[in-house]
């Protein structure tokens, strides 16, 4: 297959990460030409300025269309791309200078109509901003399911650092309105059309997650929420490994307990685990100060993905109403 990419790049509010990204996509070192579709999805704050800066050095499109959610903006994109092969990626993502080549080397040797890839902490990063993106693609934190080389489910691409091909995106139909979780939703329903996927572990991305403590909570609160969405949707997909951080917030709490009482047994395996992830993390991050704030990363990410999963679980088994009228502010309305 001769392959033609094309980069689909939602922004909201963004300039300055879309300035960023910019600048990594034109060191590419990749030979042959590449189109570049920006697609600002209802911003107050305009980045038409900025990316005019690179009409001269990028085959660079750009749309503006009203809020209707980072999907239905990539969707939007795809429609308008003249590439077979799709690209997606989030504005707060940096890519290093071979991506485009390794990502091409990889499809000629074994195509496949989706790919993923992981995400990285680059240098420059923030204390904060390691020690999240730690906490989100450690195999000790969530088994590797964003991105590892060993991972204890089927790797889901995600939307961050995604690949598409135009005929898999026409044939399911692309993304649908649910955010955060529309990219798992169109995995799942890529493998039920009976396409492949795969991880490049060499197409990478920096992704810098701009976000504090409280704002990451809110983010992975909303992943558990919707993932008993999708089992819903997708119950062939349905996975022990889902309920895991539940299990072990409810595991700590009975822990702390039984302590008090004087059987600090169960604690003294979770002071084990915390242990190990430390050291992993140092190890990892070469940085103590990154290593201690992975362990709060990765304590707001159990509490919040599995407080979400739980009660998103309750709320729809008991229930009669579709997810969408439960959870109105997972789903964007599209115009």
């Amino acid at each position: 297959m001769n392959l033609s990419f094309s980069f689909i790049i939602p922004v909201y509010n963004r300039p300055n990460e879309i300035k960023e990204l910019l600048d990594s996509l034109r060191l590419q070192t990749y030979d042959k030409t590449f189109e570049v579709v920006i697609v600002e999805d209802g911003s107050t704050i305009s980045s038409e300025e900025v990316i005019g800066g690179y009409v001269d050095t990028l085959a660079i499109s750009y749309y503006k269309k009203t809020n209707s959610g980072p999907g239905d903006s990539r969707n939007y994109g795809m429609g308008k791309a003249k590439g077979n092969y799709f690209i997606v990626l989030d504005s707060d993502c940096i890519l290093p200078p071979q991506y485009l080549q390794e990502a091409e080397k990889s499809l000629k040797e074994d195509f496949v109509h989706c790919y993923g890839g992981p995400d990285a902490a680059h240098e420059s990063f923030s204390d904060v901003q390691k020690a999240i993106n730690y906490a989100m693609t450690s195999f000790l934190t969530t088994g590797g399911i964003r991105g590892g080389k060993k991972a204890v489910d089927k790797f889901q691409p995600r939307s961050f650092n995604m690949g598409i091909s135009k005929e898999a995106f026409e044939n399911v139909g692309g993304y649908g309105n649910i955010h955060p979780g529309e990219d798992p939703d169109l995995t799942i329903r890529i493998w039920n059309k009976g396409y492949g996927t795969k991880l490049i572990t060499e197409a990478f991305v920096y992704h810098k997650r701009r976000i504090d403590w409280n704002k990451f909570y809110i983010q992975v609160n909303k992943f558990g929420m919707v993932r008993p969405i999708l089992n819903k949707w997708h119950p062939e997909t349905k996975k022990i490994t889902y309920w895991f951080p539940t299990i072990f917030c409810v595991g700590l709490v009975i822990s702390i307990l039984l302590a008090v009482i004087g059987f600090s047994i169960p604690l003294f395996f979770y002071a084990t685990y915390f242990l190990i992830l430390f050291v992993d993390a140092l190890f990892k991050t070469r940085n103590l100060k990154v290593a201690f704030l992975s362990l709060l990363a990765t304590a707001i990410q159990f509490v919040g993905y599995g407080y979400g999963f739980l009660k998103s679980t309750l709320y729809i088994q008991s229930s009669n109403k579709k997810p969408e009228e439960i959870f109105p502010k997972l789903f964007f309305r599209v115009n």
